[in-house]
């Protein structure tokens, strides 16, 4: 079966992370949240996969290549063009995306999935494709219920007893919102639906492509099916992620490492004195980290391999990538420690006198002066 992932958007709202990463490749437990989507769709018999590029496209495409780790097909298209020698992305919508996909060589010839690439999901997508199709509709949409707080953070939809929608919201207030039943970003289309969408222009498959739908007459089918769903839209939502992948809350994702204490998972030559540092697990010590006597870490904790902390330091519910060093008075609270950068959970950025940091960065990977 086919799908596309949705690969081409700049993640403006999970900065700093993507001024150097797209979003597809931010890790969770040191894997690309778009591995994770693949890993599902290949589970559920989508063995050939669109990926749409465009802002930081190398980054994605040199990873996944053309597929074969995970025992699918990809292929990619770049949303973007050569300009005096620079490439330049040019983002085209995510309808305008499967626009562009199915006027190069057509393919999209059947039922087909589309999810965002910055999701995690264990929504059982087979079962969801068959009541795409008992439904009869030519477009589906897996749908979750939020809190009524959180309805002006997405899509929402309302539909009436038979699962048809008959309404779509895009971030509406609380008060104006139809229902608390919202957009998952996890749609399957049957191929005519790509004629609603304009060529040659920008195009968006919630503003845009939904109330065409509505406005054709169209059976239009809202899926609701129990799975979890983790959504890293802004960067609270990715420190979120990881605290419940680390608590153990989808289905399939198991910590990396090995277990050396019940809720502590290390990597590969790690140094840490045992009998001198406080851990409270759930934490991770990537490879080749070093852990001094004296300090603290509470979980859930990511640490990122080469990792150094000093006795004295506190981490308490945090992600430091790879190569941070915190001093002997560091304390870090709720953060994420990404090359020269340190933000609290909701992105707001943190005093380096108070937290004590130094990185040691990889040219190849950060913006920032080595040492």
């Amino acid at each position: 079966m086919k799908a596309m992932i949705l690969a081409a958007g700049k993640g403006t709202r999970v900065r700093p992370l993507t001024q150097v990463l797209p979003k597809p490749m931010i890790p969770v437990l040191g894997k690309p949240v778009m591995e994770y989507l693949v890993e599902e769709l290949a589970r559920h018999g989508f063995n050939q996969i669109m990926v749409n590029t465009s802002h930081l496209a190398t980054g994605i495409e040199n990873y996944f290549s053309d597929g074969r780790r995970w025992g699918v097909e990809i292929g990619y298209s770049f949303e973007g063009e050569i300009r005096e020698g620079e490439v330049v992305a040019q983002p085209i919508g995510s309808a305008g995306g499967i626009k562009r996909i199915q006027r190069f060589g057509g393919f999209f010839d059947d039922t087909f999935l589309v999810v965002c690439g910055d999701a995690l999901i264990d929504v059982d997508l087979t079962t969801a494709v068959r009541k795409h199709w008992q439904s009869g509709a030519v477009a589906s949409l897996v749908t979750a219920r939020v809190e009524p707080d959180q309805v002006s953070n997405y899509g929402v939809v309302g539909s009436d007893d038979n699962g048809r929608i008959t309404m779509f919201q895009e971030k509406p207030s609380a008060a104006e919102a139809c229902s608390n039943l919202v957009n998952t970003g996890i749609y399957i289309f049957e191929p005519e639906v790509i004629d609603l969408i304009p060529e040659n222009e920008p195009y968006d498959i919630g503003s845009q492509l939904f109330p065409a739908i509505l406005k054709a007459g169209l059976l239009f089918n809202a899926i609701d099916l129990p799975f979890t769903w983790v959504d890293i839209g802004r960067l609270s939502d990715y420190w979120e992620a990881n605290q419940r992948l680390m608590m153990g809350e989808l289905n399939d994702v198991d910590m990396p490492g090995t277990e050396v204490l019940p809720g502590i998972w290390c990597g590969l030559n790690v140094t840490v004195d045992w009998d001198n540092v406080l851990l409270e697990g759930p934490v991770y010590i990537g490879a080749g980290s070093s852990i001094h006597a004296g300090a603290e870490i509470i979980g859930p904790t990511w640490i990122g391999h080469g990792c150094e902390i000093e006795g004295g330091a506190r981490v308490y519910r945090s992600i430091l990538f790879e190569y941070t060093r915190l001093g002997s008075h560091a304390d870090l609270s709720e953060a994420v420690v990404f090359g020269r950068n340190c933000v609290d959970k909701d992105g707001n950025t943190m005093s380096g006198s108070k937290s004590e940091l130094d990185w040691v960065t990889d040219a190849r990977d950060y913006r920032g002066e080595s040492r």
